[in-house]
């Protein structure tokens, strides 16, 4: 994105079009966004962003696309530390903040009013405020406006736009939290602990776990559970992600002779019979325990994956 803004802003100054309202008068060119770009002195950043991220020829194809072009000296606001390790590592990141800069559509400066928005490439929208003569999107301020390519127009901007934050994951208890405050997981977590996966559905998931209770490991030959916690780990593993499906599957969602498909890559079978659910040979006791990365369904049963 960052390259992109620096090639629409080299156009902008290349065509040496400066306007204070989005209302200017479009020049046209038979060159491309990226040409234009190349070609002037002043969207070095934003031309070694592109390269770095492989959207140049992304941005040199018919289009047509509507780029919010920083220049070098918006870039130069950056930390320059982060600036060096989106080019150089986090290229990802930094394809993620060009597409930010970038709209389908040739979006004249007359196009726009005060509180539109428009969807990005990266997927998240821009917003458009103007007061006087002084367009800005989001926090930056058009400084040159309607720079026409063959494949799209420029509009130059004064500050790299960054896309908001991720959403924080939503507060509360995860699975091995819930797992670990109650009496009936006492088995199970030890379980999880010895596989070394606790902290995987400690993550964001979301997931949907399968949960024995205490009653149902007992149910298991103590020599031989107590030979997969202590030895036999790998085997270990195997059965709990047997237990965990990726996604979140609440107790409507299920139904009858449903397949579902598990981390460890056997499938679990659904019936139902009357208000009784079994997966597998396993009966639901309790349903959708919710929690903040997915799901518990409470079973009597350990399962079995086939091979085991």
């Amino acid at each position: 994105m960052k390259k992109a803004l620096a090639l629409a802003v080299g156009l902008a100054l290349l065509s040496a079009f400066v306007v204070g309202h989005v209302g200017s008068q479009a020049q046209a060119t038979e060159k491309n966004i990226v040409e234009i770009a190349q070609e002037d002195g002043n969207f070095n950043s934003l031309v070694a962003a592109l390269t770095a991220t492989d959207l140049v020829d992304d941005l040199s194809g018919p289009g047509p696309f509507t780029v919010f072009a920083p220049t070098d000296e918006a870039f130069a606001k950056l930390d320059p530390a982060v600036l060096d390790d989106l080019l150089n590592n986090d290229t990802a990141t930094l394809a993620q903040i060009l597409l930010y800069h970038v709209v389908s559509g040739a979006v004249m400066s007359t196009d726009l009013s005060d509180g539109m928005t428009a969807e990005t490439l990266q997927g998240e929208s821009l917003s458009v405020s103007i007061t006087g003569d002084e367009v800005r999107i989001n926090d930056a301020m058009v400084v040159i406006a309607d720079i026409q390519a063959s494949n799209g127009v420029i509009h130059v901007i004064d500050t790299v736009l960054i896309p908001p934050e991720e959403p924080e994951p939503p507060a509360g208890d995860t699975i091995v939290d819930i797992a670990v405050a109650s009496d009936d997981f006492d088995c199970l977590v030890q379980a999880l602990t010895a596989a070394g996966l606790v902290d995987d559905l400690s993550g964001p998931g979301p997931f949907t776990v399968f949960a024995p209770t205490d009653e149902a490991f007992a149910a298991l030959d103590p020599c031989v559970l107590k030979n997969l916690l202590k030895c036999d780990t790998e085997t270990l593993t195997q059965i709990l992600l047997y237990h965990v499906a990726s996604g979140e599957t609440m107790a409507g969602d299920l139904e009858q002779c449903m397949k579902i498909t598990t981390l460890q890559g056997g499938k679990l079978t659904v019936q139902i019979c009357g208000d009784n659910v079994f997966i597998n040979n396993a009966k639901v006791v309790t349903a959708d325990i919710q929690a903040s990365n997915g799901v518990i369904h409470v079973i009597d049963t350990v399962l079995l994956p086939p091979a085991c």
